[in-house]
């Protein structure tokens, strides 16, 4: 595969399909004005006045063109993720191969920012990964990464007789701090880290806000969190974050401090935030949806005018699965590839085992509809055709058509 002038060879592992690598490069968040662009402005706007160093220089330094391709290494062993995670298997992500692939999270640089000596930082980037199809979610979105490290004099200078206060002990794990931990480290950095967060959110959506904090999990922090949002009477989740595991800090080489990080999704937040009903069009390159962002400040408030809807057209596939390994995710990768924008959702309605041959049959449902133009009974049918003759020769299965 030939990808941002290098070469990467393929095996066994190769599965990114020639559609994801046309948007590698297209760099949405970094497009003068794009509503991506505009969010990713506003959180770096907002952290630069908000945090300062000592001589009134931001102290926060943003990476916002850091390369896709990672290796696994950095996506998944740098953040202590378990070889057999559920979340290396090749359903979920787009592997060039065996070693590199396309970023899944803004936080496989984590390691390597750290390891630079860095103490507070935003890395901002297109992220890949296999999932369903719907308004909601595409094979690439956005993520922003935010990390803060803390040296014991920072944490406890400002907390009233903090000088015979540590960082770390000799302790177990519990559900609220890890072994490591002192109690009064980690509820400082707790709480420093919901502060900045929720200052962050309440900046960009406006004073009233609702928030909730969620217990979570994830491999590099704990303890964890979700940050759900009240918008228009529905709990959202906009971000997750917590207190960093301090394995990963010190295989980074700051062993002698303690930090937290987030992640948060820019096109969850765009949707929200401008009422976009649908990811596709972020890719759009219709003018009706792009001018509507040109404004004189990344802060002007902005009602977004939807585009009519255009009526769909609903086709059901069939087919039995071949006997060997079947993935729901290669069926939707294979229908975006050749349905590309056209499909807006693929949903399966219908599983059934023959009762004598013991053969299962999957029935989906896809829903084409163009975001900016009514699709044709014609068009559709080709897609369709495609779609059915390219399943039964690339995914093994047997059409029921």
């Amino acid at each position: 595969v030939e990808l941002l002038g290098k070469a990467y060879p393929q095996d066994d592992y190769s599965n990114v399909t020639e559609k994801i690598l046309s948007k590698v490069g297209k760099n949405l968040h970094n497009r003068k004005h794009h509503p991506l662009w505009l969010i990713k402005e506003q959180v770096k706007d907002h952290f630069y006045k908000q945090y300062t160093g000592r001589r009134g220089t931001p102290l926060f330094s943003v990476y916002d063109s850091l390369s896709p391709v990672v290796t696994v290494q950095q996506n998944f062993d740098s953040l202590l993720i378990p070889q057999n995670h559920a979340s290396r298997r090749k359903e979920d992500n787009y592997y060039l191969n065996r070693d590199h692939m396309l970023r899944a999270h803004t936080s496989a640089h984590q390691w390597d920012l750290i390891h630079s000596g860095l103490d507070a930082f935003l890395a901002v980037g297109d992220v890949y990964r296999r999932d369903t199809i719907d308004n909601t979610h595409y094979p690439v979105f956005h993520q922003m990464e935010g990390v803060r490290l803390f040296s014991s004099h920072e944490l406890f200078s400002n907390v009233k007789d903090g000088e015979g206060l540590q960082l770390f002990e000799q302790g177990h794990r519990t559900a609220h701090k890890q072994e490591c931990h002192t109690m009064e480290a980690v509820r400082l950095v707790e709480f420093n880290l919901k502060q900045v967060l929720t200052k962050l959110i309440t900046h960009i959506f406006g004073d009233g806000l609702q928030v909730r904090w969620v217990d979570c999990y994830f491999p590099f922090t704990h303890p964890s969190f979700e940050m759900e949002i009240n918008f228009q009477g529905e709990w959202m989740e906009v971000l997750g974050c917590g207190v960093m595991e301090q394995q990963l800090v010190n295989s980074a080489g700051a062993q002698d401090k303690i930090g937290w990080a987030f992640g948060l999704g820019l096109e969850r937040l765009a949707m929200i935030l401008y009422d976009i009903p649908d990811i596709r069009l972020f890719w759009s390159e219709d003018e009706r949806f792009l001018k509507q962002f040109i404004v004189p400040h990344v802060w002007q408030k902005i009602k977004f005018q939807p585009l009519s809807r255009y009526p769909p057209l609903v086709n059901d596939i069939s087919f039995w699965l071949p006997s060997e390994t079947y993935s729901k995710n290669d069926f939707y990768d294979l229908t975006r590839t050749i349905g590309g924008d056209l499909v807006e959702k693929v949903v399966l309605v219908d599983e059934f085992t023959h009762p004598k041959t013991k053969k299962v049959s999957h029935c989906y449902r896809i829903i084409y509809r163009h975001p900016e133009r009514t699709l044709t009974q014609d068009e559709v049918h080709r897609i369709h055709q495609a779609i059915e003759e390219s399943a039964v020769r690339e995914l093994g299965v047997e059409g029921r058509f």
